[in-house]
């Protein structure tokens, strides 16, 4: 068994396990006891058999791409009649001790299917599998720990009783967030993909596009003004119009630079797809400090877009699953320039919807989960005005695209004093 593994093992008591329930953000969240207790009442209220596998090797690089292919491989050989939730287990309160998994509820006429499939992930060194029990009354469920080895068949090594658990405040992705889902320095976005260069050779090239320099310590002679919004806001076209307006350079992000292997990064797990991101963010750092030496500079999307996306993924359900107001996780990475004006371009999805069609462009995954799923809209865009250094001008992109240019030029001469 893994190192990471038999480290769990002396804490797992300790361990709080959160199950998605669906996709509103319902949290049936259990604790662990060695005594005989009553279980939660909705978890009293299951009939079928359950089980929960969890990820938890010690390479996180393959640990990440094992768990994106988890729900594949478990719906290609488990019965149909088995229902998979996302479920997490955390130390509460300690920094990076989520690990994921799916707690899976067996309605189907062959268990003997069900526990050969476990049983042989159970052998992976990445994995940690537990069955759960009914007690004679209904009331008490126990979770029973499964271990082994490649010579030896799978069979309990722990048994705990399921226990209700106190609400935490917080969504368990949370604690995992830091320099795994958003980035708050270029070393450690670095650092991913150096560990990801033996199995996606495509990191070396993004590697050597990534300067040494630290661009935030160089003060822009010419104001830097960053355009953020969802799809369909009028983006493109204010970017265009302060162009010319300003006479200013234009730059997107993530840079024309890493176009080639977007679709690459795009298939990876998010550990692995934000640190490409990131490091987009790096690489239009330095362009913007090298243009804005000549002439003021507008970007199209920056940090603010790659942290709301990448905070409102993580987490599931109502707004309130965010990390609170003030977070740290909001705060603006030291190593990375800062703009002299953040525009944020609001509009009402009607709207914005009656645009996309209009353009009758594909879409990322991203922007089709914002059309058909309006809790992750308001993630995204509470993730927005949270965001810090600088926070996020918000601007109504309604009206007519000239009045838009003209509210936008105000607050830039306002602001960055042109």
């Amino acid at each position: 068994m893994a190192k990471r593994s038999m480290s769990l093992l002396g804490q797992w008591s300790s361990r709080v396990f959160s199950i998605d329930l669906d996709k509103r953000g319902a949290l049936l969240n259990f604790a662990l006891t060695e005594k005989p207790q009553q279980a939660p009442e909705t978890f009293r209220n299951i009939q079928e058999r359950c089980y929960s596998v969890l990820v938890c090797g010690d390479d996180r690089i393959q640990s990440a791409r094992f768990y994106w292919g988890l729900e594949d491989l478990l719906r290609n050989e488990l019965p149909a009649e088995c229902e998979l939730l996302p479920v997490s287990s955390y130390l509460p309160h300690v920094k990076d001790s989520l690990i994921r998994g799916y707690f899976l509820k067996d309605a189907s006429e062959c268990p003997s299917l069900t526990r050969r499939v476990l049983g042989a992930l159970g052998l992976s060194e990445q994995v940690q599998v537990c069955s759960y029990l009914r007690g004679p009354d209904g009331g008490r469920w126990s979770q029973q720990l499964w271990s082994g080895s490649e010579n030896q068949n799978m069979d309990v090594s722990k048994t705990c009783y399921v226990v209700p658990s106190e609400e935490a405040n917080y969504h368990p992705s949370v604690l995992n967030m830091e320099n795994s889902d958003v980035f708050y320095c270029r070393a450690e976005a670095c650092k991913v993909l150096q560990e990801s260069c033996d199995i996606i050779p495509e990191s070396r090239a993004v590697l050597e596009l990534v300067g040494k320099t630290d661009a935030s310590r160089h003060s822009p002679d010419f104001p830097v003004v960053v355009i953020e919004g969802l799809d369909a806001t009028g983006k493109t076209t204010l970017t265009e119009s302060l162009r010319e307006a300003l006479g200013a350079r234009l730059l997107r992000s993530p840079p024309q630079c890493l176009s080639p292997w977007r679709a690459v990064f795009d298939r990876e797990p998010p550990l692995i797809r934000r640190a490409f991101y990131a490091l987009g963010n790096y690489i239009t750092a330095e362009q913007m400090g090298m243009e804005a030496s000549q002439a003021p500079v507008i970007v199209d999307r920056y940090w603010h877009s790659t942290a709301s996306y990448a905070i409102a993924t993580a987490v599931s359900g109502p707004v309130s699953s965010l990390p609170p107001e003030g977070s740290p996780l909001y705060r603006w990475p030291p190593d990375l320039l800062q703009p002299s004006l953040v525009v944020q371009l609001t509009l009402d999805p009607q709207e914005r919807k009656r645009r996309l069609e209009a353009r009758g462009q594909g879409q990322t995954d991203e922007e089709q989960e914002l059309d058909h799923n309006l809790l992750f809209r308001l993630r995204v865009e509470e993730a927005y005005r949270r965001v810090r250094g600088p926070a996020c001008v918000v601007v109504d992109a309604g009206p007519s695209a000239d009045k838009v240019l003209q509210q936008v030029l105000l607050l830039i001469k306002e602001h960055c004093r042109l």
